[in-house]
């Protein structure tokens, strides 16, 4: 049996208008939602969030996207819940992403890939405080 596990989930601004389809998917896999928010993140915050990317190419693209509109926040628990997550989520890319995952189904792009997923336990901790501690 694997360990119960929480995760971090967003819903980008992109996909904000399939968020009620995109919520259903996640709890038909079997997440339960601990807790949620709607909000808008300002450059500051967004720039906070995702500074784990401040070197990379698109990181000033994702900042000004992320900060385009409303966003929905998830803290979602289940077993293996990290990695689990980021199969039904798929790649960042997606045009790559597998058939069947949220990015193939509801994103366009690199940036406007529909949905965020913490990519390892210690980063959904961190991601989890950033939005809910």
């Amino acid at each position: 049996m694997q360990e119960m596990e929480e995760t971090l989930f967003i819903i980008k601004p992109d996909a904000i208008s399939h968020a009620e389809s995109i919520i259903k998917r996640v709890e038909d896999e079997g997440f339960e939602i601990i807790e949620k928010k709607r909000l808008n993140l300002d450059r500051k915050r967004a720039s906070e969030f995702y500074a784990i990317h401040k070197e990379k190419p698109f990181y000033s693209e994702l900042v000004n996207f992320m900060s385009s509109g409303p966003v929905i926040v998830l803290r979602l628990t289940r077993e293996d819940a990290v990695s689990y997550l980021r199969k039904v989520v798929g790649t960042t890319n997606p045009s790559d992403a597998a058939p069947g995952t949220l990015r193939k189904e509801f994103g366009s792009g690199v940036c406007t890939n529909a949905v965020h997923a913490s990519d390892s336990k210690a980063n959904a901790d961190k991601e989890i405080a950033f939005f809910f501690k």
